[in-house]
């Protein structure tokens, strides 16, 4: 071996090992990718809807939220620590922010039993009927997985929620109602918590749907 292809020789070996380090320290140092989180499929109904008499067409517009929960980290506390803190998980992600999976989710339920609009929607439906238009706003308050202790959580919901009326002279208040569930966590992590919050979120609709029933119309 000739002494010029020898210094050939080893520095293509230095490039190479060069290239081979480079894709190690490259693979060790890529970030992991949290894991995105949504509520799923609807549960099952387990049995018909009732419908006792006609019941009046909901519109529900975009839920209001502040902070923390206008992004789309999934929340949680640390009850038996610090519940004043609201912590997030660093690895889990909402595929959406909590109010726009909220909605979604209402709006699914609420309309197996009744007709759901968007906000949009109501120019249209006030111009080819005189019947007032029901909106339904509402305010997320709370949206997070709460520890009591580091094995025992639950996912909490709070929500306000105002029923109105839209009629030519206005909207017109009909009533308002805070609106707080909570659902068990099976398991101390983000997955449980999501799966706890999701059953809240669905005990939530039913809480809303048995009111809406009771509420008086003008």
């Amino acid at each position: 071996m000739t002494p010029a292809f020898a210094g050939r020789t080893g520095r293509w070996s230095a490039a190479l090992l060069l290239v081979l380090l480079a894709g190690c320290t490259s693979f060790v140092n890529r970030p992991e990718r949290p894991a995105l989180f949504d509520m799923g499929t609807l549960p099952p109904l387990t049995q018909p809807v009732e419908r006792p008499g006609p019941r009046f067409a909901l519109v529900v517009p975009e839920i209001e939220a502040a902070g923390a929960l206008e992004g789309s980290s999934v929340l949680y506390r640390l009850g038996y620590a610090d519940d004043y803190q609201l912590r997030a998980y660093s690895q889990s992600r909402w595929s959406a922010p909590p109010p726009q999976l909220v909605r979604q989710r209402l709006r699914q339920q609420l309309g197996r039993e009744r007709t759901v609009l968007n906000l949009d929607e109501t120019a249209s439906m006030a111009r080819e009927s005189n019947q007032p238009l029901y909106i339904l706003r509402m305010e997320l308050e709370e949206f997070a997985h709460v520890f009591d202790s580091p094995q025992r959580s639950r996912g909490v919901i709070r929500l306000r929620a105002t029923l109105l009326a839209s009629t030519p002279g206005g909207e017109r208040l009909l009533d308002q109602r805070s609106i707080a569930v909570q659902g068990v966590a099976p398991t101390p992590d983000a997955s449980g918590g999501v799966r706890a919050l999701t059953e809240a979120t669905d005990a939530a609709a039913a809480d809303i749907s048995q009111w809406l029933q009771q509420a008086r119309q003008p």
